[in-house]
């Protein structure tokens, strides 16, 4: 099974600089950087050992990465509008 990679740096490559800026002076915007990161390894990892995990558990994780990103991805829009 191929795992696709959902980091922000696959996802938004366009945004590269705003990232490595907010990392560096925004601490909200690291410690969900973190934690979306921490989220997606994790859903990476599941699948791609094929670890049992029941569908529910699963969602919720994929939900929560999911929320993360937007978060993310309003932040970096604010960012690089200003």
């Amino acid at each position: 099974m191929t795992i696709e990679h959902h980091d922000l740096h696959h996802e938004f490559p366009e945004f590269k600089d705003s990232i490595h800026r907010l990392k560096v002076d925004n601490h909200h915007f690291a410690r969900l950087f973190d934690e979306y990161h921490l989220a997606t390894s994790e859903v990476e990892r599941l699948e791609g050992l094929g670890v049992p995990v029941d569908d529910l558990s699963i969602e919720d994780m994929k939900k929560k990465r999911l929320k993360l990103k937007d978060e993310l991805y309003a932040m970096l829009r604010e960012h690089r509008v200003s």
